[in-house]
């Protein structure tokens, strides 16, 4: 893929580091003259020093048609002001903002940005997550010695693989779905059955792998 990397410092370095990893094409612009000559001379790559809020700097950069923009800088209504540009004068197919008030992140979706992302809010929304899944999932012991149990799982609006087959599902192998309550009958699933909002999930496996099973489930919501 093609992605721009636009203002930032620490977050800038790290993102850079990960996506060398995966032979992404990297095109960075970073305003402040001395952290762009730190970030071309440690990751060995070229870096354009300058406003990525200026267009110019944008048309200098290629940025046309890229696959994603991230926008890091510190101050959000910058991000918003290149993340726009990108998007809508050089056919970016997404934008991601970084911003630092967490009220922004409503107003900026809002506004025409693909992905807003916020630290608060995120904090709050996995933390919240956690304590949905661990609501949501009961466990059940099959025999006295507790060597097989059935984790319950109600599927949520938030699943990230809600309307998906079975068989397109990146369940890890420690998962296998025995049966799936869907008012008004329980279905045995197949690799063709559709996974749906407010289905119950049964799932059989043992107590070493109970937690792995919970934790699965609370990344993909």
């Amino acid at each position: 893929m093609k992605i721009i990397l636009a203002g930032g410092r620490l977050e800038a370095d790290f993102i850079i580091n990960e996506f060398k990893k995966s032979n992404h094409q990297l095109i960075i612009i970073n305003p402040d003259i001395d952290f762009a000559k730190y970030l071309s001379a440690h990751h060995d790559l070229p870096v354009f020093a300058g406003d990525p809020t200026k267009i110019y700097v944008l048309e200098d950069a290629q940025i046309k048609d890229a696959d994603v923009f991230i926008a890091l800088s510190e101050n959000d209504t910058d991000n918003y002001i290149m993340s726009m540009s990108a998007k809508n004068l050089f056919d970016v197919k997404k934008v991601v903002c970084i911003v630092r008030n967490p009220n922004n992140v409503k107003v900026f979706k809002s506004l025409g940005i693909d992905r807003v992302i916020n630290a608060t809010n995120y904090l709050v929304q996995n933390i919240n997550n956690d304590a949905v899944i661990q609501q949501l999932s009961r466990t059940i012991s099959l025999d006295d010695e507790d060597k097989i149990v059935v984790v319950e799982i109600q599927v949520q609006p938030t699943f990230s693989f809600i309307n998906q087959y079975i068989k397109d599902i990146h369940f890890p192998t420690n998962i296998n779905i025995s049966c799936v309550f869907r008012d008004p009958l329980p279905i045995i699933p197949k690799g063709d059955t559709m996974i749906k909002e407010g289905d119950k999930l049964l799932i059989v496996t043992t107590p070493v792998e109970k937690d792995k099973v919970v934790k699965f489930f609370e990344k993909n919501s």
